[in-house]
């Protein structure tokens, strides 16, 4: 395939990159690095199947080139991470409905198959366990900015859906819930790293409100490969798919086994959620998918387990934190 990924210097962009060239398929980047790096994309340059343009997806010209060169787009361009939504909720909502509006916009007039990544966010506040993609969205108050992403992932989800039953654009959704690897940044507030990065440091580490929601953390490399699947396979196109892990745990208890595998000796240190980000800041205390549809559309299953993502975090910021020291002398 030749392929467009948006948001590809990112986390899960630049795996996905690397996923789709080891399958030999084309691809073309374009990211603006506000919050993606170069650094993740580095090792591909000079590789003749790679391709990027640092630039925003608010290039119009530009992003219709690329369009044009290519057979799929994954769509991952957005603002990420819930510190990052709390102080900037303009740029979140401006960045995540126009810029997907966009990109459908373009698309649809060569009916370009497009993949939207979208978040578990939009369940809101939903207590109905597991979450699935067909049930009822229970959003907080408009006063409340936590809740600007999931509303603007939502309105991206009937965007497509809309380009898809109207103008006949082919169009797949995903779901993201907690997504974890090898290049992700704790700089917006992404929990695994930062706790991993504490850990090694024998500093506190700092967990956010009681520490009792839980979380399903699924490893990059199984996220990206089903991505692929899903843009391959001819009965997704048009539905709505949650992409994740299933071993539920959690945030405190996630922390005590950071600290076990690092062998550290930090002490937990909880952290009241309006100190940490707003106050009246809300959260879900449970965000666990139901994966029985994308199972049975490709046969979805993760081969990696918790354990395995901490000790792959924690070789890679070893890595990094040797090369820093050095680079440093």
């Amino acid at each position: 395939m030749r392929t467009l990924i948006t948001g590809g210097a990112g986390f899960i962009g630049s795996h996905l990159a690397d996923h789709l060239i080891g399958s030999g398929d084309d691809v073309w980047v374009i990211d603006d690095l506000s919050t993606g790096s170069i650094e993740n994309i580095e090792h591909l340059k000079g590789n003749p199947h790679f391709h990027y343009q640092i630039a925003s997806i608010m290039d119009v010209p530009l992003l219709a080139e690329l369009v044009d060169r290519c057979d799929v787009i994954f769509h991952l361009a957005a603002a990420v991470g819930v510190r990052l939504i709390v102080e900037s909720p303009v740029r979140t909502i401006e960045t995540n409905v126009r810029g997907t509006e966009t990109i459908l916009e373009l698309a649809a007039k060569k009916k370009k198959l497009v993949l939207i990544a979208s978040t578990s966010e939009v369940y809101g506040k939903s207590t109905k366990i597991p979450f699935c993609e067909e049930d009822d969205l229970v959003m907080g108050a408009t006063v409340k900015g936590r809740w600007s992403y999931a509303c603007s992932k939502a309105i991206d989800e009937f965007l497509a859906l809309a380009y898809w039953k109207e103008r006949q654009l082919p169009v797949v959704v995903v779901r993201l819930f907690n997504t974890v690897g090898p290049r992700q940044t704790g700089r917006y507030g992404m929990v695994l790293p930062n706790f991993v990065a504490q850990a090694l440091g024998d500093g506190p580490i700092t967990i956010f409100g009681d520490g009792m929601q839980s979380r399903c953390f699924c490893y990059v490399e199984d996220v990206v490969r089903a991505m692929r699947q899903l843009v391959s396979t001819q009965s997704t196109v048009g539905q709505v798919f949650n992409l994740g892990g299933v071993e539920e745990i959690r945030i405190r208890d996630l922390a005590e086994r950071v600290r076990q595998i690092v062998g550290s000796s930090s002490p937990l240190v909880y952290i009241p959620y309006e100190s940490a980000y707003e106050e009246g800041f809300e959260d879900m205390l449970r965000r666990v998918p139901s994966i029985e549809k994308i199972r049975k559309h490709i046969n979805y299953s993760t081969k990696v387990t918790l354990d395995e993502i901490i000790v792959k975090i924690v070789e890679y910021q070893k890595s990094h934190l040797s090369v820093g020291v050095s680079a440093g002398r």
